[in-house]
């Protein structure tokens, strides 16, 4: 258990020296998997290490636009210049239901527990 942990680093080390970067036919696809318009949110990690966070607006042969949700300001990525894209979903009703029912949970655990150890007084 012990040698899990010490050499867990250097295993996530090696794997990330070995992790390819994306070809443009690549990035094109992750792109065009994430579509376009409002609902087409991303951050884009460029190659000289840039975030930009927003929505594809419009999708091109050699490059991309992304904008801005809050200034709607357009910035132009080409292809060649992605390091990493990755969907934005926000928070999923599912999502939001499950932390309700989990706090729920925790306070009626809590209450219960508090009883339990009031009555044994």
């Amino acid at each position: 258990m012990i040698g899990l942990f010490l050499c867990g680093p250097a295993l996530q080390t090696v794997s990330a020296q070995n992790k390819q970067p994306l070809t443009i036919e690549q990035i094109k696809i992750q792109v065009a998997k994430v579509g376009t318009g409002d609902k087409a949110r991303a951050t884009i990690t460029t190659r000289d290490g840039a975030k930009i966070r927003g929505y594809v607006s419009r999708v091109g042969d050699d490059d991309f636009v992304m904008r801005d949700r809050k200034t709607d300001a357009p910035t132009t990525i080409r292809y060649a210049d992605v390091a990493k894209i990755e969907r934005s979903h926000g928070h999923s009703i599912a999502r939001n239901i499950l932390i309700g029912v989990g706090i729920g949970s925790a306070v009626v655990v809590i209450a219960v527990i508090a009883a339990i150890a009031r009555n044994e007084r």
